[in-house]
């Protein structure tokens, strides 16, 4: 064995472990003193070296940040890696971000999967508030979410709704797990507005049971027949294109001469963002309901007042104010985004006299104040009542009720959100009584929650719909 190479390689491997390791100390000397750096930051948690407070954080993270703010104030700021996050978890600390510094504190943080920059200014999700922003958001609203379209597509969303109502009546005595009910419910009224079809037929129980994932691969998948695309594309170019014909809003897309990609984008945003929110708050509101049946049995009087013996269409909702107070109080208990959609500082600005550095991130933690006694009386039981004769509302102007946000990003569906919300909720009451599968304690119904973007319940709600004519006779 030859001494002098060995020496010599293990002298070099010595020389780059070494070498390795002082430049992880320099760069690491480099975050610390850019941290200290950072002066007047909003208060909080004790911070490790290297990883901050991301031990802290957890699987329920609006939980464990509410904790903080308990502690620390209602704006804290919390190091994750090399990340800073400023978290408002108050009306006062939210009009702050949402409204005071709106327009320094509304970009995004852009996850990997969006950030392409042929697909970014095609975003209302992700893209900045710029003009090509503006121009998308606009269309967005004129389009589908304004007065005008709402009416224009009232048909439709009744039609979906009487086929949803249908099928309860041919399941029966069943047990029915109701998030996917209703998910299939809204995702074909939106489909149908974006794309002319249906696309989930609600008499497949495979269709039906898919779920979210199985939906969307749907949607890439009927965007991504490109020769569909072409050919409505010549369509809506066509002189021949009679005014009469219905277009979708993928027509309009395409006369905006959008592309492919980009429409495929842009719509799936808009079936993530708007049929599961929809979706998690109903199953939330009708859980709350079987819980306590003095509230339901309120809302069927005055069903039964407003409605009589008629059927419920979209003209009778602003008659049934229990309705929309219990509406209202199922989004502040249980708000679906319990963060909303994270902004992050353009520039170095001051909210509530703390500095937010540039490319801070931000949430603004909504179901902390819906939780909060200084904000709400007796906030952890579901009272309906304190919203009659109240003019609070969720349309961004009341900052301790913002389950759809505010200011520039305030969610454009909230319209739409709210009256499925309230048109698919009176109907279920209208038509059917509700009970829980094998005569179960509706006392004792799980009402645990699992954060996964948004607030879903641990256990999935099922429920048995006994027609109300039924009911009636037995």
């Amino acid at each position: 064995m030859e001494i002098t190479p060995f020496f010599m390689e293990n002298n070099m491997l010595s020389t780059a472990f070494i070498l390795a390791t002082l430049i992880f100390i320099f760069l690491f000397i480099i975050k610390l003193t850019k941290f200290k750096n950072l002066k007047n930051l909003p208060p909080g948690p004790p911070k490790l070296p290297i990883i901050g407070n991301l031990h802290q954080v957890g699987d329920k993270p609006h939980v464990s940040l509410a904790h903080f703010a308990k502690e620390h104030g209602p704006l804290i700021s919390l190091r994750l890696g090399t990340q800073v996050l400023v978290v408002a978890s108050s009306p006062e600390a939210a009009m702050g971000v949402l409204k005071t510094q709106d327009r320094l504190l509304s970009s995004r943080t852009v996850p990997t999967a969006f950030q392409q920059e042929s697909l970014l200014p095609h975003s209302i999700l992700w893209s900045d508030c710029n003009e090509s922003w503006k121009t998308l958001r606009t269309l967005c609203q004129t389009e589908m979410f304004s007065a005008k379209a709402l009416q224009a597509h009232s048909r439709l969303r009744q039609e979906k709704l009487d086929r949803m109502v249908d099928f309860l009546h041919k399941k029966q005595g069943q047990a029915i797990n109701v998030e996917k009910v209703i998910f299939a419910t809204l995702f074909n009224s939106l489909s149908c507005v974006v794309f002319g079809k249906d696309l989930v037929d609600l008499e497949s129980e495979h269709e039906v049971m898919g779920g979210l994932k199985d939906s969307l691969f749907r949607i890439l998948a009927y965007g991504g027949q490109v020769k569909d695309f072409e050919d409505r594309r010549a369509q809506v170019n066509s002189s021949t294109w009679s005014s009469d014909q219905a277009k979708s809003f993928v027509d309009r897309l395409l006369e905006k001469k959008f592309t492919n990609n980009q429409i495929n984008e842009y719509v799936a945003e808009l079936f993530v963002a708007g049929g599961n929110t929809t979706t998690t708050a109903l199953v939330w509101a009708m859980s709350e309901l079987v819980r306590n049946k003095d509230i339901i049995s309120k809302i069927q009087e005055e069903i039964k007042r407003e409605v009589k013996s008629e059927k419920l269409n979209e003209s009778h909702l602003s008659k049934l104010p229990y309705l929309q107070a219990c509406i209202k109080e199922t989004l502040r208990l249980h708000p679906p985004v319990p963060f909303l959609l994270p902004h992050k500082a353009k520039e170095t600005c001051e909210v509530m006299n703390y500095t937010i550095p540039k490319n801070a991130r931000i949430f603004v933690n909504v179901w902390a104040m819906g939780q909060d006694p200084k904000v709400w009386d007796d906030p952890l039981s579901f009272k309906p009542e304190r919203f009659l004769g109240s003019n609070l509302d969720y349309k961004g102007q009341h900052f301790e009720l913002l389950p759809f946000g505010s200011g520039r990003r305030i969610c454009p569906g909230l319209p739409l959100g709210s009256k499925n919300m309230e048109l698919i909720l009176a109907t279920l009451i209208h038509e059917f009584d509700w009970a829980l599968p094998n005569g179960q304690d509706p006392m004792k119904l799980n009402m645990d929650h699992k954060f996964v973007i948004t607030l879903k319940k641990e256990q999935p709600l099922e429920l048995v719909f006994k027609p109300k004519q039924a009911s009636s006779v037995a």
